[in-house]
């Protein structure tokens, strides 16, 4: 079995959060969020991190990221690339968004021979995940079943305004039964309700995806045709995006592969609004405080 690859998703826009968040600073060492899970990675046995980012900020992330990583695992930087599409389809001149997650996956298949997991840039998950995911990665991972780390769905809603989140349910086997995106979560008294048609509906509390997933190389073909029939249907429809948990919910439904759900006792918490780093950036503190990090990671 090769070694696990660490794939980070990183060429997103930031609309809500109004800039490039990926590689804001979190820390009070100067590190971004990408920093901490890349070090956690690190820690728990990964020797390469792919960066899907967009070619343009390559330079900005090289500066932030790659540099100070480079003396400890292999770097790569994947493309998204907005016109970079399927043979066929041809991208609408005045297309901006990023085609999603699942598009993002897709840039990485060159870089890529190996089982690896794909994270987001601007989630902190615990170091705990990390060595789940390898030691997933490195024992249990075929063609034929891919996994996944799941949180508590109300340790993962934001006090500065409403999310989307990817519900799971497992079967008897423990694996992924279906997955099934809920928009507009907001947490009330400590419990999350969806906000829909200006009421509020409480949700079970239960294991969401927060784009953690473990693959082979035999995912690309089936998100690939995932994704071509996504355009199919969307080509022309703007903003429109596929991602990876619509794009597993429908390999899951076709029995194309198993997905074993792994949880995480781990602390999840992420930058969405601008309102949100202050939060991170104490809690961020606090482990340096408990000596859970160095003050500099990459001494």
């Amino acid at each position: 079995m090769k070694d696990p690859v660490l794939v980070i998703l990183a060429a997103g826009l930031g609309s809500r959060y109004g800039g490039l968040k990926q590689i804001d600073t979190v820390g009070n060492n100067g590190e971004s969020i990408i920093d901490f899970s890349i070090y956690d990675a690190y820690q728990a046995g990964f020797k390469k991190v792919i960066l899907i980012i967009r070619e343009e900020h390559e330079e900005l992330f090289e500066e932030n990221i790659g540099s100070k990583v480079r003396p400890f695992m292999d770097v790569v930087y994947a493309y998204q690339d907005v016109k970079d599409l399927p043979a066929g389809f041809t991208c609408p001149e005045d297309r901006i968004k990023p085609w999603g997650t699942t598009h993002a996956l897709l840039c990485t298949e060159k870089h890529i021979d190996g089982p690896f997991m794909i994270i987001n840039a601007d989630d902190f998950y615990g170091k705990e995940s990390y060595k789940i995911m390898y030691d997933f990665l490195k024992s249990e991972v075929t063609d034929q079943l891919f996994g996944m780390v799941g949180y508590q769905l109300t340790k993962t809603l934001s006090d500065s305004g409403a999310v989307t989140r990817a519900i799971c349910r497992k079967d008897e086997s423990g694996n992924l039964a279906y997955i099934e995106e809920f928009q507009k979560i907001i947490r009330k008294n400590g419990q999350a309700y969806q906000v829909k048609d200006n009421q509020e509906i409480k949700l079970e509390d239960g294991v969401c995806s927060m784009n953690y997933w473990g693959f082979t190389p035999a995912v690309f073909p089936l998100m690939k045709k995932d994704f071509i029939d996504f355009l199919k249907e969307n080509i022309e429809v703007d903003k429109s995006e596929l991602v990876i948990p619509t794009s597993v919910a429908h390999i899951v439904e076709n029995k194309k592969a198993d997905v074993k759900v792994m949880s995480t006792s781990a602390e999840w918490f992420g930058v969405t609004y601008p309102q949100d780093k202050e939060i991170v950036q104490n809690k961020i503190a606090q482990y340096k405080e408990d000596d859970i990090y160095p003050f500099d990671l990459w001494a």
